[in-house]
């Protein structure tokens, strides 16, 4: 857990100091310099158009993070507020939701995300509200699974018992117990929302270019795979430590949360 939090804590301050830490303008053209390998002037070398592959690299943290952060809170709101009346109300809206839920889940999420965005302009804000959008199926069958557990308890039904409205009971009583598993699917989703964004990027249809993402630097890689090896690996890399990172911290999470599940 302490190497997964380590790793989060270093590409959070990457993101965030990245105009003071990249020494170029990460979209600054230069051609004389096109396709230079890592040295000391450009550590991670530079691109077909010259720029500065690390200067990019960094930037494309904050892109990558920001796609996670807000697809995930997309997610968890819709997913917790479906998956609280289901757990809560259970009956006909359970059976509705849940219905809803399975039969959103027969469909790949990356390819039900592929056939949205063939309808929409690819942008960062469609990106990261397509992602939210369908991957809140996971957080409804964990809030709601959570609530029927929890709803039974005796603190529920001594708070039920002194007429405490539902809206309240769900927000002061249940919810609260819940954030622990909930904390853990939105760390360990913030992982599948980096993913996701670098692999439509490296398609063509999330981040545009010339705006710099881990993906669409990629695409650019493989194009000139056997002349520029850097173009490939270091945006590999970097989409490879993200993910690692934010898995482990999210597995560390599950074993605090629950004990249990310590092997």
């Amino acid at each position: 857990m302490m190497i997964g939090a380590m790793i989060v804590a270093l590409v959070s301050a990457i993101a965030i100091f990245a105009p003071w830490l990249a020494p170029y303008d990460p979209d600054h053209i230069v051609i004389r310099d096109m396709l230079l390998a890592p040295s000391a002037a450009h550590w991670c070398g530079t691109d077909t158009l010259g720029r500065d592959v690390f200067s990019r690299l960094l930037y494309g943290a904050r892109i990558s993070l920001l796609v996670g952060f807000v697809a995930v809170g997309i997610a968890l709101l819709v997913g917790t507020v479906l998956g609280a009346i289901a757990g809560y109300a259970s009956g006909l809206w359970d059976n509705i939701i849940m219905r809803w839920t399975d039969m959103v889940l027969c469909f790949p999420t990356f390819f039900l995300i592929l056939a949205v965005i063939a309808f929409l302009e690819p942008s960062i804000w469609n990106i990261m509200i397509i992602i939210g959008l369908t991957s809140w199926m996971g957080v409804t069958r964990l809030v709601r699974a959570e609530f029927l557990s929890l709803r039974e308890r005796e603190f529920v039904l001594a708070a039920k018992s002194i007429g405490t409205p539902p809206v309240r009971l769900i927000w002061s009583y249940l919810l609260p117990n819940a954030i622990g598993p909930l904390l853990v699917s939105a760390v360990l989703g913030i992982a599948g929302a980096v993913l996701i964004e670098s692999g439509l990027s490296f398609l063509g249809l999330g981040v545009q270019p010339p705006t710099a993402s881990w993906g669409n630097m990629l695409t650019e890689g493989k194009d000139n795979i056997q002349i520029a090896w850097w173009l490939s690996v270091y945006p590999g890399l970097a989409i490879l430590i993200t993910v690692l990172g934010y898995n482990l911290l999210g597995e560390g999470l599950r074993d605090v949360f629950d004990p249990r599940l310590k092997r």
